[in-house]
C-alpha cells in the first residue's frame, strides 16, 4: 500500500512548500492537487517544488479534459517531469461537475465518459511519440508535435473516476490504474475494483500491476471526538461531488443528501453541519485516532485498493471553508502522525 499526500491550494504558497517538502522526507509516494479555477496553480507551484524535494512524485489529480485541452496537459506533464527528474504522473477526468456548472456546462451534455475515452487515448499518444494526426469526435490534430518530452520512459496516465461501471471498466482495460474519489467504504470499493478487474480481463491485462487509488478526506488526531468533528464540518463541502450511485453504494438516500447540499448553497452552513450527522460523517470520511484510521483504511485496502490518498482537513482548511475552529494537528503535524502511526500497520509503505 502507497501513501500519497493531496495538498489544497488554499494556503500560503511558502507553506505549501514546506508542507511537500515535509511529505518527501516522510516517504510519501506523491503529492497531487486539483487542477481547479477555484485553487492556485498547481503546475507553478510543483515547477517551484521539484528541486527542493528528491523523490516524492507530483501530479494532477486530476487535471479536467473538458477545461483543459489534453495535448496542453501533456505538455505541462512533460515539462514538469523534466524539471523533477521523472518524478510526474497524471490524472485525468471531465473535470468537477460543480465547477463546469460554474462555467455553463451541463456535464450530461458533454459525454463525459466517451470524451476522457478519447482524451486518454490522444493523451497516451502525444506523451509516448512527442506528435499526433488524429480526426476524432472530440479532438482533432493534423501533425501536431511537441518538444516537450517526459524523462521517464512511460509517464503513467491514470483516470479519476466515481460513478462507474464504465470507467472502471474502461481504466482496467486501457489505463495505468484508476483513482477514485469520495468512497470509504469495502462495498464501494469491491464494486469498483470488480470492475476494473472485467477490464483488465477483457485486454488481457494483470489488474494487480494496475494503481488503484482511494482519495479520501482523512483527518488524523490524538483526540477522536475532535478529528471526527473536524471531518463532520468539512464532509458536507464535498457531497455535491457526489453522484447519486456513489451515494447508495455507501448505505446513504440520496435525497437526504440533496438536503445537505441545498443548504450548504444557501449559504446555511450551520444547518448544513446539522444535517450532516456524525454518522454520515463517519461513512463518508476517514477520522480519528491512528488506530482507527488504520482500522478504516484496511478495509478499503482488503477490497483490492493499493493506493491511499489522503486529503488531509486540518484547522486552516477548515477555518477558510466553515468558519470554525477545531483542535486538530496541521497538515504537517497530521503528515507525521500518518507516517509514523498509520503507514507502518501497511505492508510495502515507505516510511522516513
Amino acid at each position: 500500500m502507497k501513501f500519497s499526500y493531496v495538498t489544497l491550494l488554499d494556503y500560503p504558497l511558502a507553506d505549501s512548500l514546506q508542507m511537500i517538502k515535509t511529505a518527501d522526507e516522510l516517504g510519501y509516494h506523491a503529492c497531487y492537487a486539483a487542477d481547479e479555477t477555484w485553487h492556485k496553480d498547481l503546475w507553478l507551484l510543483f515547477a517551484a517544488a521539484a528541486d527542493k524535494t528528491e523523490n516524492i512524485r507530483f501530479g494532477p489529480n486530476v487535471s479536467g479534459v473538458y477545461l483543459r485541452e489534453p495535448t496542453l496537459i501533456c505538455q505541462a506533464l512533460a515539462t514538469l517531469d523534466e524539471l523533477t527528474g521523472g518524478r510526474v504522473d497524471g490524472v485525468i477526468s471531465c473535470g468537477n461537475f460543480g465547477l463546469l456548472a460554474q462555467y455553463g456546462v451541463d456535464w450530461k451534455e458533454i459525454k463525459a465518459f466517451s470524451r476522457v475515452k478519447e482524451a486518454h487515448h490522444v493523451m497516451r499518444t502525444f506523451l509516448d511519440e512527442g506528435a499526433i494526426t488524429y480526426e476524432g469526435d472530440f479532438y482533432r490534430y493534423s501533425g501536431l508535435f511537441t518538444f516537450a518530452r517526459p524523462v521517464q520512459e512511460r509517464l503513467p496516465l491514470y483516470i479519476g473516476a466515481m460513478r462507474g461501471p464504465r470507467s472502471f471498466r474502461f481504466a482496467g482495460e486501457s489505463t495505468d490504474g484508476v483513482h477514485v474519489a469520495l468512497s470509504y467504504t469495502k462495498e464501494a470499493y469491491e464494486y469498483a475494483v470488480e470492475n476494473v478487474k472485467i477490464g483488465a480481463e477483457r485486454a488481457g491485462r494483470d489488474w494487480t500491476t494496475l494503481d488503484i487509488g482511494a482519495w479520501c478526506v482523512i483527518t488524523c488526531g490524538p483526540d477522536s471526538e475532535q478529528a471526527k468533528t473536524a471531518a463532520r464540518s468539512i464532509v458536507a463541502f464535498y457531497i455535491s461531488s457526489m453522484p447519486e450511485e456513489q451515494i447508495r453504494l455507501h448505505g446513504l438516500d440520496p435525497a437526504e443528501m440533496n438536503e445537505i447540499v441545498d443548504a450548504l448553497g444557501k449559504g446555511q452552513l450551520d444547518k448544513a453541519y446539522e444535517l450532516t450527522t456524525p454518522e454520515i460523517a463517519e461513512t463518508l470520511s476517514i477520522a480519528g485516532t491512528p488506530d482507527e484510521c488504520v482500522a478504516q483504511i484496511k478495509a478499503i485496502e482488503a477490497a483490492g485498493v493499493n493506493h491511499m490518498i489522503c486529503c488531509i482537513t486540518d484547522p486552516f482548511i477548515l477555518k477558510a471553508f466553515t468558519g470554525r475552529d477545531v483542535d486538530v494537528p496541521d497538515v504537517q503535524g497530521q503528515l507525521r502522525l500518518i507516517a509514523e502511526e498509520v503507514m507502518p500497520a501497511f505492508a510495502g509503505a515507505a516510511v522516513a
